[in-house]
């Protein structure tokens, strides 16, 4: 096929891509317990394992010298920690998949991710139809990506700007919750109702395994993007705060399997534990995978150039901000921005002094002298830097070279 990847930076910038997807609709298909999508990040995974096959062929056959080989070994070691995320998530599919059983607790506290996904259907006179997706600029527009769009019985995964949005689709999104009713509209579809206002009953032994295993998800996802912008920027302080999250995810994991065995008495069926259990796992192994990764990073080791050439041709780009004094985005917090729906630059990090706050919450307020690393469309990144400068030279730092 002609639009398959030719190089080895065209095969990483691939896999890259498919990594992060397959992460995000391995989650969705528990979220909805969905089997046929679960199925579906399975073929996906094999798809990627084809194309790391065929990086690492390339790779060998391109180290004509032990210089040579010896540059080329960062590109095989990250392409192998991607392809254990792909097998990571290929495991929290399997748990849908073996019908091994999900508490329903799990569900509804996914909703209180840091993204969360969503599903809706395109109705007839909506305003998406017939409109491409760069025609809807979703990121930046609600904030929202569309990981997948199904018509009739067909996927399109991961569809480019090109795609046309007809009648009947269902789009696969994920994004912030504030976007959620934004891309219903364009849909065509009634906002969802706000939740119940009545105060939470006390938490139950399996609402905290819940908890724990929705901040293990968290962690994972922040640490495959710190991962991906500290080979990015080359930036031994986000390789360090993968190393931290791996090591959050390690107890985390420890608690969640104390929390289970405490939840077993209260369950109407003590197996479907089992799944929480599988997918903590897989959750700590991306974690593990992330951190791998950063390796050459984290020792100051020299990457090969492909690796930082691949990363900027992938579907996301990176972002280093500074947020200056009289800007505006100085004192005003992440929900008064509305970062994620007005730019669809999603904020990974912010740097203050010395320290990193990784995941922001939406009362975080930013002060001069914060620098962002976000990730999010191409035409998102001027838009952040405009809310972030006071005057007109840009503050977007160059990557390096």
């Amino acid at each position: 096929m002609d639009d398959e990847p030719k190089n080895v930076k065209e095969l990483l910038v691939e896999a890259k891509d498919a990594s992060e997807l397959l992460v995000d609709l391995a989650y969705a298909a528990v979220f909805f317990d969905d089997e046929e999508l679960a199925g579906e990040v399975e073929k996906l995974e094999e798809r990627m394992e084809g194309h790391l096959r065929r990086l690492r062929t390339l790779a060998v056959l391109a180290a004509r010298s032990p210089e040579d080989a010896e540059a080329i070994e960062s590109v095989l070691w990250i392409a192998a920690a991607i392809d254990k995320i792909g097998d990571a998530a290929s495991d929290i599919a399997r748990v849908v998949q073996a019908d091994l059983g999900i508490p329903n607790a799990l569900r509804a506290d996914l909703r209180h991710a840091d993204e969360i996904s969503g599903r809706v259907k395109v109705r007839e006179g909506a305003p998406a139809v017939g409109r491409t997706l760069r025609d809807l600029s979703l990121p930046t527009e609600t904030g929202m990506w569309v990981m997948a769009i199904r018509r009739g019985m067909d996927w399109e995964f991961d569809p480019g700007a090109d795609t046309v949005v007809g009648e009947g689709d269902v789009l696969l999104f994920q994004g912030p919750e504030d976007g959620v009713n934004l891309i219903r509209e364009l849909a065509g579809a009634p906002p969802l109702p706000p939740g119940p206002a009545h105060e939470a009953p006390p938490l139950s032994e399996l609402d905290r395994a819940v908890d724990i295993l929705v901040e293990m998800k968290n962690s994972s996802e922040a640490a495959v993007g710190f991962a991906y912008s500290s080979l990015l920027f080359n930036d031994r302080a986000l390789a360090a705060e993968v190393a931290t999250l791996e090591t959050r995810s390690d107890i985390l994991q420890d608690e969640l399997e104390s929390w289970v065995l405490r939840a077993a008495p209260e369950a109407r069926d003590p197996d479907e534990l089992r799944g929480l259990l599988r997918i903590a796992a897989a959750s700590e192994a991306i974690c593990d995978a992330a951190r791998d990764m950063t390796w050459y990073v984290e020792h100051g080791e020299e990457l090969h150039p492909v690796v930082q050439m691949a990363l900027e041709e992938t579907e996301e780009t990176g972002a280093m901000v500074v947020v200056e004094e009289g800007s505006a985005a100085d004192g005003r917090s992440l929900k008064e921005l509305q970062l994620s729906t007005e730019t669809g630059m999603w904020v990974l990090a912010v740097r203050r002094g010395q320290r990193w706050i990784y995941r922001p919450r939406p009362a975080f307020v930013f002060q001069p002298g914060d620098r962002i690393v976000a990730l999010g469309p191409e035409e998102g990144a001027p838009e952040l830097e405009a809310l972030c400068r006071a005057r007109r030279d840009s503050l977007v730092e160059p990557l390096p070279s």
